[in-house]
């Protein structure tokens, strides 16, 4: 297929892309009938049919991406009249070319066109899900840093943060941190929240701003009163945790978060090398 071709195609599938009011893209099945070369209306509902099976299928919910919606369209008359039409994801325009004429250089078009589309969601979601990861990461490290501080201005002993961080892991997760590490097949000379799932990184932080709170509150001036704190502020958070299903030491560890911040420093240089580029 010819550059200016596929140049063209693209500002048509892209210009008849719109946005619900909750920034959910989609389309109308009525435009996207003849974007993908379909002149009887018919004819593409049967396309549509094998989408919406193939949607049930991938066990996904037809109704989240095949939306029944009417609208008006002018008549040669001046007057107007009600036709049905369909809103469509992107996954659904996805579904609905993997099931069109092959044949239709519109159809090949659109094949690859709604998957790589796919593709960068897929992408852009990873992405948001390791920069909140790596966020939560950095927010625990201040948060434990300044727990650090209050144990030392309030019971003066510089060694306690690491024991006291040790029992309130103890509580968290019904076991050691030694024991979590082993589990997690943490290095020895790496802390083990650089290993840990968003949600255990923000359980933590928690935890520990609540002894923060309470240890300047009731002016707690030992290392046992500190501890008795945290234990019982991490135990409550973990009885919240299992309340919801949630059982902190069954979670799998999540990728290095060194290695994110790598890969996500790594992905800025090269948006900034090549602004125009798509991600493979």
């Amino acid at each position: 297929m010819k550059s200016d071709v596929v140049q063209s195609l693209t500002m048509n599938f892209e210009a008849h892309a719109q946005q619900t009011d909750g920034g959910i893209e989609y389309w109308l099945a009525r435009d996207l009938q003849f974007l993908l070369g379909y002149s009887e209306w018919r004819n593409f509902l049967s396309v549509v049919s094998k989408a919406r099976t193939a949607c049930e299928v991938s066990e996904h919910r037809v109704a989240d991406h095949f939306v029944d919606v009417n609208k008006m369209v002018d008549l040669g008359s001046g007057s107007q009249r009600e036709i049905d039409d369909l809103m469509l994801t992107r996954y659904a325009c996805y579904l609905i070319a993997q099931n069109g004429d092959p044949r239709k250089p519109e159809i090949a078009f659109a094949q690859t066109y709604f998957a790589l589309q796919t593709r960068r969601a897929e992408l852009i979601e990873q992405r948001l899900l390791d920069i909140e990861r790596v966020q939560a990461r950095k927010k625990l490290s201040d948060t434990e840093r300044e727990l650090s501080d209050v144990i030392f201005e309030q019971a003066g002993g510089s060694n306690d943060f690491a024991l006291i961080r040790s029992k309130g892991d103890h509580a968290l997760f019904g076991r050691s941190t030694q024991a979590m590490k082993a589990q997690w097949k943490v290095p020895d000379s790496r802390p083990l929240a650089d290993f840990a799932p968003t949600i255990i990184l923000k359980a933590k932080d928690f935890a520990t701003e609540i002894t923060i709170f309470n240890s300047r509150a009731h002016q707690l001036k030992s290392e046992p009163a500190i501890s008795r704190e945290h234990v019982t502020n991490n135990a409550a958070v973990r009885k919240t945790l299992l309340e919801r299903g949630i059982r902190p030491e069954e979670l799998p560890a999540a990728e290095d978060v060194k290695k994110v911040e790598r890969r996500l420093a790594a992905d800025e240089r090269k948006s900034l090398k090549k602004p125009d580029a798509l991600e493979q």
